[in-house]
């Protein structure tokens, strides 16, 4: 009946449940200890029909899910340690015939189409009906010429045009040479990192993601591109363009590059060195893309670095023939640029001509019979006109002296 106080508070209740804890421990150490063996069998059945039945629900989706992502081991890139031979057929894996994959793989095929395949052919031929091309480059080395080309379009960033001439190197191996993206970076520093998003095995169309490196000042560029190469008697058109992709959603970093347009054409040339043997391999470039810089800045950073950027072609291809001649196992990509669709040179040919005979039909509906007259314009008037568009369109020095060399020009002419 006396005030309890704290210390007889904890004393009373560790007397209270002292037991109560004693009896708990001994009981769970006894029971472990003398467990019947048909605890132990029931556990064991239950774990192993558990065992059973979540491998009996997770085999297939686990299998399918590794063979698309990751195919046979005998067709990827492996260490610089190991040596495979060439891949000679696509894998097993892509024999597919479920409906979800050949729709899958109609889609990715369908990116590119036979319309593209034209496009280039006419630029090659030089029958695609644009503005003239401007020289600006000509230079070589022992091994390797190149030329280079620009035009301005109506509307749109400049267009390039180059050809390429490297001695000592087959059509196939150049091919597969600007193919492969994993052997790339080796000869291009721009390119940070590729990932292949999607392919048809049958026309060899790869949908793939591309993260360029750009100046410290600017954003790296993200680019979706699409490309798929035609084979017209080894003669190889090689198409790759922006393409759309839902799936990968865009970022503030890196800076998409929508659009995009980059083709070559590959085919075997008589070597320089006056041996009538085709031993050369002559490559003609078409590039233009939007990267989101002014384009009279990009012209000059192309203008000023274009020769360097291509002087480590030659080096990295026969670094890439070296590998290749060591039996090194080929990338997915390099593989996948030997999946070609054929098509008939004639039928090109034939293509060729008859845009050409529009081309040239439209030219003679527009130009008139006689030569234009040359409009009798008062020259204080186109003078006065250049220097008010020069002042109010406030582009700097450059555009404002472009603005007065054409006012010079149109003066001269109303003088006429």
């Amino acid at each position: 009946m006396e005030n309890p106080t704290i210390l007889g508070v904890c004393t009373g209740m560790f007397m209270f449940l002292g037991p109560i804890w004693l009896a708990l421990l001994i009981g769970v150490v006894i029971g472990w200890a003398w467990k019947p063996k048909w605890a132990s069998a029931g556990r064991e059945n239950l774990s192993s029909s558990l065992t059973k039945s979540m491998d009996g629900h997770a085999s297939s989706p686990f299998s399918d899910s590794t063979k698309s992502k990751s195919p046979n081991s005998e067709y990827l890139v492996v260490s610089k340690g190991m040596r495979k031979k060439p891949l000679a057929s696509p894998p097993a894996e892509f024999d597919s015939s479920s409906s979800s994959s050949s729709k899958h793989n109609e889609e990715t095929a369908n990116a590119l189409t036979q319309e593209d395949l034209q496009h280039l052919f006419q630029l090659v031929e030089m029958e695609d009906g644009g503005p003239p091309w401007i020289h600006m480059m000509d230079r070589s080395t022992p091994k390797m010429s190149y030329q280079a080309w620009r035009r301005d379009p109506k509307e749109g960033p400049p267009q390039y045009r180059s050809r390429t001439v490297i001695e000592d190197a087959t059509p196939e191996m150049v091919r597969d040479f600007f193919w492969d993206d994993d052997f790339r970076p080796n000869w291009d520093d721009m390119l940070a990192s590729s990932t292949t998003i999607e392919e048809c095995p049958t026309t060899g169309t790869m949908k793939v993601q591309w993260i360029r490196k750009f100046p410290f000042f600017c954003k790296d560029r993200e680019y979706i591109i699409g490309r798929r190469i035609w084979d017209a008697g080894r003669t190889y058109y090689c198409v790759t363009k922006g393409v759309d992709c839902p799936s990968i959603p865009r970022r503030e970093k890196p800076r998409r590059v929508d659009l995009y347009y980059s083709s070559w054409c590959i085919r075997a040339v008589e070597s320089q060195r006056d041996n009538n043997q085709l031993t050369a391999c002559e490559v003609v470039l078409f590039h233009y893309e939007d990267m989101g810089i002014p384009w009279e800045i990009a012209k000059l950073g192309v203008r000023k670095g274009m020769w360097g950027t291509v002087q480590k072609i030659e080096p990295g291809l026969r670094a890439y023939q070296q590998a290749r001649a060591s039996k090194e196992a080929l990338s997915r990509s390099a593989f996948m640029a030997q999946i070609n669709t054929k098509v008939n040179p004639e039928y090109l040919h034939s293509l060729g001509a008859s845009t050409s005979e529009d081309i040239a039909e439209t030219e003679n509906a527009i130009a008139p019979d006689n030569k234009p007259q040359r409009a009798n314009i008062p020259k204080f008037l186109l003078v006065g006109g250049a220097i008010a568009l020069a002042c109010s369109l406030d582009r700097g020095l450059v555009t404002k002296a472009v603005i007065f060399g054409v006012a010079r020009r149109l003066g001269n002419i109303g003088k006429r």
